[in-house]
């Protein structure tokens, strides 16, 4: 068996090495060198787009305060943090240059660099974790966060969840097409058109409520913008940020028009609640808007002209000193005219998931971080819902209604609830009450989330394992004097147990695929396991190979596991291969019967 485990193993990676060497090319193409989790400079300065529909929504700021309070003045014992002196920080990995996670493996961005210039003018640590965005408002409200960053847009909507720091950026939806689409701007898109958004986004949003249209949701901006390139959706609207940042030389598509807002900057978002913390946000925004650093990172991240009529921090904050990134554009425009030749399908395909380069730079990570959360998170929630999920199986076959009705019940709920689901609840409602014990860390919780879903399936293995094993066993153990509790535990449960060993490992197989949804609680960047390993690489580098690279690793994991459940299986129904009889011994068992 130690064996064939070896040689699958090997057989695996060697598969895998020739499979990236083979269709990834020798130096890696273009996306090696791009690194959209990196400051592109000014350098990479852009004009305010000449394709401008009329603003979207409202056309009047109605929500900047016309100063703030001086920064000196603030109290930061006073501004209700979930630790004192450490601003915790909900944000996101997968949009650069806005948000995202460096090479190093911190969370890095133009908006969280700027949080990080805010913090420490009132003299706060910050501390960063990953989450979902479709959660990130809400945990924010619950203060499972002191703030959410993540270049979101304030609407109406959302400033009925939380509240908003003064605006420190801008953004213009931009609409993404393939090169000789119909779709020429905003106006041509209609009822039969697939547009591309990512789910929960003010992008989401605009297209429901301003376009009327019904969108084609994605979880994240590089696989939405990979539908658009492959055909799979007529328009992409995005963030102009991430449009400009995903959107490759030789890719075919362009930005055809872009809508913008003055009523809808980007801001922190911060518990409805929590008045001093987003009055002290503000006086920081405004100190680092006037001691240039604000200037200094804007330029180094986001490199674009402002838009008419709007600037960051309050109505009182300078403007601040910008270089002027029109003729810096202009200057850089006729270099940036040759003409590359569209891609191949085939092209497109490699350099997609098959860069070579990018599958070396992942594997790394993927190993020193993501599979031991992985391994970690699979183990303790196997063990512990293995556990629970004996308990159940007991219970369901006990003969008072007052064990079962109760295990039924909550098998039925854990089964039958979305895994997302029953991760969430644990995790934003039990985690503020037992924050004294988990330091505000979900980590552990969403182990004990991971178990509890499983322990219903694994209860439900057990219990048909156990009344699969024949009647005639316990009569048996009853007859030679043991009690049904002696018989059962002696007896019948080794037996039943015994017989769902395979389905107990499947089980345990689909565990390390579901610890990904633990990154909706929100983790440290050295939390992360496989699945946002490769997410991460994936937003950094705008290309899937990252993800590849995970999905290997995941069959590293679960391939071997497989075949140790089929062998487990054969020898269920087997039995040990006989064994020739020492003679010596055989001579024993025959002088023994005479």
């Amino acid at each position: 068996m130690a064996r064939l485990s070896r040689a699958l193993l090997a057989a695996l990676l060697l598969a895998v090495a020739l499979l990236a060497t083979a269709c990834g090319g020798g130096d890696g193409g273009d996306s090696a060198a791009r690194d959209l989790c990196a400051p592109p400079g000014p350098e990479a300065a852009s004009a305010a787009p000449e394709k401008l529909s009329a603003p979207a929504g409202g056309s009047e700021d109605r929500f900047t305060t016309p100063s703030t309070i001086p920064v000196e003045s603030v109290d930061i014992s006073r501004l209700g943090l979930i630790e004192p002196g450490v601003l915790s920080v909900g944000t996101l990995s997968d949009a650069p240059p806005s948000i995202c996670v460096n090479s190093a493996g911190s969370f890095t961005g133009f908006d969280n660099e700027l949080l990080r210039a805010v913090a420490a003018k009132l003299g706060l640590q910050v501390k960063f974790s990953g989450t979902e965005f479709a959660g990130l408002l809400a945990q924010v409200a619950g203060q499972r966060f002191d703030a959410g960053s993540s270049n979101i847009t304030t609407t109406d909507a959302r400033r009925e969840q939380v509240g908003f720091t003064n605006g420190y950026d801008f953004g213009y939806h931009s609409l993404v097409v393939k090169d000789g689409s119909p779709v020429g701007g905003f106006d041509d898109l209609g009822p039969g058109s697939r547009v591309a958004v990512v789910q929960g986004t003010v992008q989401d949003e605009y297209v429901v409520n301003e376009l009327g249209l019904d969108p084609v949701k994605f979880p994240d901006y590089n696989t939405a913008y990979a539908n658009v390139k492959t055909g799979q959706v007529d328009a992409w609207i995005a963030p102009s940020a991430q449009a400009d940042g995903a959107i490759a030389p030789g890719d075919a598509t362009s930005v055809v028009e872009n809508s913008f807002s003055l009523d809808n900057f980007a801001a922190w978002a911060v518990a409805k609640n929590n008045q001093p913390l987003i009055d002290a946000l503000n006086a920081g925004l405004d100190a680092v808007i006037a001691d240039g650093t604000y200037a200094r990172l804007y330029s180094d991240w986001v490199p674009r002209e402002l838009p008419p009529g709007w600037k960051p921090g309050s109505e009182a904050a300078p403007a601040p000193d910008l270089p002027d990134f029109a003729a810096l554009a202009a200057e850089r425009e006729p270099q940036e005219r040759t003409e590359q030749a569209p891609k191949s399908t085939l092209e497109q395909l490699r350099d997609t998931f098959f860069d070579w380069s990018l599958y070396k730079q992942a594997f790394p990570e993927l190993f020193k971080t993501g599979l031991p959360n992985t391994l970690i998170l699979a183990v303790v929630s196997g063990i512990l819902g293995t556990v629970i999920g004996m308990l159940l199986a007991v219970a369901g076959i006990a003969r008072t209604r007052w064990l079962r009705w109760p295990a039924r019940i909550y098998t039925d709920i854990f089964r039958g609830l979305p895994a997302v689901v029953i991760i969430l609840i644990i995790g934003l409602g039990i985690g503020p009450v037992a924050s004294g014990i988990t330091g505000n860390n979900p980590y552990w919780l969403g182990a004990v989330a991971l178990a509890l879903l499983a322990s219903a399936y694994i209860g439900e293995i057990f219990r048909s394992g156990i009344q699969s094993v024949e009647p005639g066993q316990l009569e048996a153990a009853r007859a030679i004097g043991f009690g049904y509790r002696q018989a059962m535990t002696l007896v019948v449960i080794p037996q039943g147990v015994r017989r769902v060993l395979p389905a107990l490992m499947n089980q345990f197989i689909a565990l390390i695929k579901d610890s990904s949804l633990i990154y909706f609680l929100g983790l440290l960047a050295t939390q992360r396991e496989l699945f946002a390993v490769g997410r991460d690489l994936n937003a950094q580098t705008g290309n899937l190979s990252p993800l590849v690279a995970a999905g290997l690793v995941y069959l590293l994991l679960t391939i071997p596991l497989t075949h140790l459940v089929n062998y487990i299986d054969h020898r269920m129904r087997t039995g040990r291969p006989d064994q020739p009889i020492d003679p010596v011994e055989q001579q024993t068992i025959t002088e023994g019967r005479g």
